[in-house]
């Protein structure tokens, strides 16, 4: 018959199989430990690193670089020239064509602008080109392909049940 199973220090009397498991461990897991301090003293033997005084990179740069820099690596350059397109309009096309045109967005690469009049709007149809080359100039992160115009919107006079599909009152409000 078989021998019962012996519990505790008499079950490997010589810690062969410990010794075995231990060695395969080792092998598998292994190689040289090292130390914290060790590796402290091994990175500040290697030579200079970039927390040293007066080393590269640590020279004092302006805000403007900084914020560039900042906008350029989360890129926030095209959503922020857009912005300027928006803000900047009066400068862009005319204080005279600013009073009577306003920029609403601009979305895949169209800026929308609402006219007062459709006469203003046919009038910047034609001045499209150099306002498009203006932009491209100031603003080349913008991403203005195109200049869409419209004139105002005119009231509808398509109310209640009985109304019926019609031509429209046309261009009575422009």
């Amino acid at each position: 018959m078989t021998e019962p199973r012996r519990l505790g220090r008499d079950a490997d009397p010589a810690g062969e199989l410990s010794a075995t498991v231990y060695l395969r461990f080792k092998e598998i897991f292994g190689g040289e430990r090292v130390s914290r301090d060790r590796k402290r003293r091994e990175r500040s033997a290697e030579g200079p690193q970039d927390s040293v005084p007066y080393g590269v990179g640590r020279d004092p740069k302006g805000l403007g670089t900084v914020i560039d820099s900042l906008t350029a690596g989360l890129g926030w350059n095209s959503p922020l020239a857009q912005h300027e397109v928006l803000g900047n309009w009066a400068e862009l096309c005319g204080e005279d064509t600013a009073r009577y045109s306003e920029p609403v967005s601009i979305s895949d690469g169209v800026l929308l602008v609402q006219c007062q009049s459709t006469a203003w709007a046919t009038q910047l149809r034609h001045m499209r080109h150099e306002i498009l080359v203006r932009i491209a100039e100031r603003y080349p992160d913008a991403g203005v392909d195109t200049i869409r115009f419209q004139g105002p919107g005119a009231p509808s006079w398509k109310r209640g049940p009985r109304s019926i599909p019609g031509r429209g009152p046309r261009d009575t409000y422009g």
